[in-house]
């Protein structure tokens, strides 16, 4: 008996669904568009908020940042479900044998102490900074209007419980295994008096009514922390005998490479919208101007701490050779 292969090409009936047709015309879709775009319920909702009774379950007006379209912003990195849970495993399984390798040759124990008391005083407690954010992530998650920035918000909140993950690790390997390490660091968190400025700052941020300026609160905050205590002390922990703390630091850095690309693209929605860029733009200038000082000042309180341990770093003039976001330039003048 013999088989004969064939190869037969069937046409699909449809390239996509019509509400993408009708968007982007009669083309094929990516996944990623097809499980975002229009997901998100627009009528027919059963009960309104007990707590905001002139809101529907999902309302634009949660923010003063309007779109006239929520869709007109999508994902630059096109994360779905996927992508994103295989993006950031590839991040976690190379922080995970970084450690791995920090820990057979038992590298962060060899630090000096004045890095050792930089990691336990001021980057370790920052996995409780983390952890304000990763609420303030879910707040956006929960009011944003339209599932692509929805998503978004989603994504960053596991982020950020990733993040103070890997602090924590770095907590445990510094006191040998043991939690004495994050103990010391949640006291120096509460008590200390070069974090207050940051927790308060965190916390005060935790209860903005308005989702986005949390969101952008805190990202005014990560556009000063992830450069100066990360990237920036990166390099001088390679020349001062902390190459430990270098190889770990690598791995914040790129999570925050990779998180800016939608925070970015979402801001530049807001300012270029074609009904409401001038009132975005605005309020955009509203919110640096209210929450940049603050957050200039809190982070210098953890570079001065970080030259009282270790001077060669100079973290206070580092900072000084920060800028803020992009964003948050642009519109400095729009008020």
């Amino acid at each position: 008996m013999q088989y004969e292969l064939r190869y037969r090409v069937i046409e699909a009936k449809r390239n996509t669904y019509q509400n993408l047709i009708d968007r982007y015309g009669d083309q094929p879709a990516s996944r990623y568009l097809e499980g975002t775009v229009d997901v998100q319920p627009q009528e027919n909702f059963h009960y309104r908020p007990t707590w905001a009774p002139d809101c529907e379950l999902y309302d634009p007006r949660f923010t003063a940042l309007q779109l006239s379209d929520s869709y007109s912003f999508v994902d630059p990195r096109q994360y779905f479900y996927t992508p994103y849970v295989t993006a950031r495993c590839a991040l976690h399984d190379a922080f995970a044998k970084t450690l791995g390798y920090i820990q057979e040759r038992d590298l962060l124990m060899r630090m000096p102490d004045a890095w050792r008391e930089v990691l336990v005083s001021v980057i370790v407690p920052l996995r409780h900074f983390e952890s304000a954010a990763q609420l303030v992530s879910v707040a956006g998650a929960r009011f944003a209007d339209g599932t692509s920035i929805e998503q978004c918000c989603t994504f960053a909140a596991f982020d950020r419980i990733g993040n103070a993950q890997m602090l924590s690790h770095i907590g445990l390997e510094l006191a040998g295994g043991r939690a004495d390490a994050l103990d010391t660091a949640k006291h120096n968190w509460l008590d200390t008096e070069h974090l207050q400025p940051l927790r308060r700052l965190a916390e005060e941020i935790m209860v903005v009514s308005d989702w986005a300026e949390g969101l952008l609160a805190i990202d005014l905050v990560d556009s000063l922390i992830y450069p100066v205590l990360y990237r920036d002390l990166d390099d001088a922990a390679l020349m001062s005998g902390a190459g430990a703390y270098s190889m770990l630091a690598q791995h914040f850095t790129a999570w925050f490479a990779d998180h800016r690309k939608w925070i970015d693209a979402l801001t530049r929605e807001w300012s270029d919208d074609p009904n409401h860029g001038d009132n975005n733009r605005a309020t955009l200038a509203q919110i640096t101007q209210r929450w940049q000082p603050r957050v200039h000042s809190a982070v210098a309180a953890l570079a001065a701490a970080i030259d009282a341990s270790e001077p060669s770093v100079r973290s206070t003039e580092l900072l000084a050779g920060t800028t803020g976001p992009a964003w948050a330039q642009t519109t400095a003048g729009a008020a």
